[in-house]
């Protein structure tokens, strides 16, 4: 079992940045790759951004290269999404995933999840 949870969504500005964190519990987070997803109100889950294992490889959505970054650090069992140049169209809510010795775009290929945090963008 592995137990997800953000935290560090709010309200800010267009233009501005963003730190989320997802916190995992247990012994084997390097074990899993971890992605990053998002919902709006009315909208399905989409991906976001996913790092694998090791976290030598990242992919991004398309919507949010070149503006958000995956990392990981093994040692605190956290992964996070740093964002910037955040647009009103980034507002959802923002959940992580968890996907044992793999990593995908998929929701369906991530068997844990966190309860999600609110990331609200202003104009």
């Amino acid at each position: 079992q592995v137990q997800l949870v953000e935290s560090g969504g709010g309200l800010v500005q267009a233009g501005g940045s963003l730190r989320l964190s997802c916190a995992a519990s247990g012994r084997t987070f390097s074990s899993y790759g971890m992605g990053w997803f998002r919902q709006a109100p009315g909208k399905e889950r989409e991906f976001v951004a996913a790092i694998s294992v090791s976290g030598g490889s990242a992919y991004y959505a398309e919507s949010v290269k070149g503006r958000f970054t995956i990392s990981r650090d093994n040692a605190k069992n956290t992964v996070y999404l740093q964002m910037n140049s955040l647009k009103p169209e980034d507002t959802a809510v923002y959940f992580c995933a968890a996907a044992r010795l793999r990593v995908g775009r998929k929701a369906y290929e991530y068997e844990y999840w966190g309860q999600g945090t609110q990331v609200t963008v202003s104009s």
